[in-house]
């Protein structure tokens, strides 16, 4: 696992053939196939998708070659982690905006979050940002390597496949209210400890961002229950607190508003705090990192 960590350090996503991208098109083709407007058409696509998976984890750790499988978990948990491309991209978005280069600033957001950017000025820009570094540094750290920790290779696989799932499919959107209804509540599953150790590593954090370990917490345990989300606003919270920011507000998704709670105590987010949010993501992913192994070591082994 922390030759994966290394191996995502130095050399991110792969543009091309990324293993997610790979299932991401598998998983549309099937859609294609099996859709259908009812829940019971999703648990079924959920199942098809996430089980083989998990499976071929399974079975690439049946291996008696120990350089074998610690070569495979090293291939998995780098194929499964996404911190550092987060961090690169919150970086360009900071980049952009401190040049004033709105354009190019909106034109970069889709790489972190669904919003509409033709809307967004620089603070709005700003705070999509925070709040998608904020909420990701669970998805794509703190919870794959979680599940590495608790189910090996099966673990990191599957779960990977589960967020992709819910990033696909997991919408509230008239095709997918039903349809994605399973893939977005085994997700909300899948993050339910992870969120929560994400908020509770960001306080410890918060000084290395200048921010304070206290008032994080306070932030924290006031509002993480607010969002709609019973994992995001945890993240949310947490970065806000520690950054001493507000954070929420209306999000516009296409034609989908959302008006989201606000969490925090400070001014909106800005551009100065897309660094200090990447610096705090950083420190959070060591962490959790430093935490896996521990609880790897720990785990009974056959």
């Amino acid at each position: 696992m922390l030759a994966g960590v290394a191996v995502d350090a130095v050399l991110a996503d792969p543009r091309r053939g990324h293993p997610v991208a790979l299932f991401g098109r598998a998983a549309a083709a099937l859609e294609q196939r099996v859709y259908g407007d009812a829940r019971p058409k999703g648990v079924l696509y959920t199942a098809l998708c996430v089980g083989p998976v998990a499976l071929l984890g399974l079975a690439a750790t049946r291996t008696g070659n120990p350089v074998a499988r610690g070569a495979l978990s090293a291939m998995a948990t780098w194929s499964v982690l996404g911190g550092t491309t987060l961090g690169r991209e919150g970086v360009a978005m900071a980049r952009f905006l401190e040049a004033g280069d709105l354009t190019g600033a909106r034109g970069r957001l889709s790489h972190l979050c669904g919003r509409d950017p033709a809307l967004l000025d620089t603070p709005g820009l700003a705070r999509a940002t925070v709040e998608s570094i904020a909420e990701n540094t669970s998805d794509a750290v703190v919870a794959p390597l979680f599940w590495g920790a608790v189910a090996g290779v099966p673990g990191l696989l599957a779960y990977r496949a589960v967020n992709t799932l819910d990033a696909m499919v997991g919408h509230r959107n008239a095709r997918y209210e039903r349809f994605g209804w399973a893939s977005a509540r085994l997700d909300d599953v899948a993050n339910y400890v992870p969120a929560r150790i994400t908020g509770a590593l960001t306080a410890l954090a918060a000084p290395l961002a200048g921010g304070s370990a206290r008032r994080a917490a306070a932030v924290l345990r006031r509002d993480g229950h607010r969002h709609p989300s019973p994992n995001a606003g945890r993240c949310e919270a947490a970065f806000a607190g520690a950054l001493d920011v507000t954070l929420g507000g209306t999000n516009v998704y296409g034609h989908r508003v959302e008006h989201r709670p606000e969490m925090g105590d400070g001014p909106g987010p800005s551009v100065a705090d897309i660094r200090r949010s990447v610096r705090l993501a950083r420190a959070v992913g060591l962490a959790a990192a430093g935490l896996a192994v521990l609880a790897a070591f720990r785990r009974p082994r056959r």
